[in-house]
């Protein structure tokens, strides 16, 4: 066991081996056949929704972990402490903040698209003359999706790059990019309330 938890691809690894052995579980229960289940649609929008929330979870969870961790603690930590924060557990955080808000976004296109909602969903109903509520919740939920995620990548990335160095810039350029990083994702965490609030709503109120 101390083989897998002490390295972080073994237990990745070994977290999606325990996720197939329950799908294996049931998929040999109540009837079910291994290709009857792969070949039906119900799975495939089950795995891409799986995929979304996984995917929703590292974007969001390092949303969370720079506004309510890292930001409001930087000024506690000793000036010649700060270079291991900026040089190494930012650009890395920031790797995967991105590319899981862009895993995020994709999947759950995916997912509208393959349980027929996309185009209700991206006119917030009005496609169908807003006869389904849950279609309205769940494109006001996928809109504010597609704000943040605007805002990772043409706002608070670029911006980073300049505040954290690794595009070239002077120390006022590099001060006022860290800043606007900061209200852009300060904007996606207020943004990232209502937008789980359509996302669950549409799931579970209608």
């Amino acid at each position: 066991m101390a083989a897998i938890l002490s390295n972080l691809r073994n237990t990745v690894i070994a977290g999606f081996v325990l996720a197939l052995i329950f799908f294996l579980m049931y998929a040999m229960t109540g009837g079910n056949t291994l290709s009857g289940v792969l070949g039906s649609h119900n799975f495939w929008a089950f795995f891409i929704r799986w995929t979304h929330v996984l995917s929703g979870v590292m974007w969001i969870g390092l949303l969370w972990y720079f506004n309510f961790v890292q930001i409001p603690n930087m000024p506690n930590i000793p000036d010649e402490q700060k270079p291991a924060i900026s040089k190494v557990i930012a650009p890395a955080a920031l790797w995967w903040f991105r590319w899981g808000a862009m895993a995020t976004l994709v999947t759950g296109l995916l997912l509208a698209m393959s349980s027929g909602y996309l185009t209700a969903a991206l006119t917030i109903g009005i496609s169908e003359g807003f006869a389904t509520p849950k279609h309205i919740a769940i494109g006001l939920g996928m809109w504010l999706a597609i704000i943040m995620f605007i805002n990772v990548w043409f706002v608070i990335w670029p911006n980073q790059k300049i505040a954290l160095g690794i595009i070239s810039a002077p120390d006022d350029a590099k001060a006022k990019a860290a800043r606007t990083a900061m209200l852009f994702s300060r904007a996606n965490t207020l943004l990232s309330f209502p937008m789980f609030f359509g996302m669950v709503s549409a799931q579970n109120l209608y």
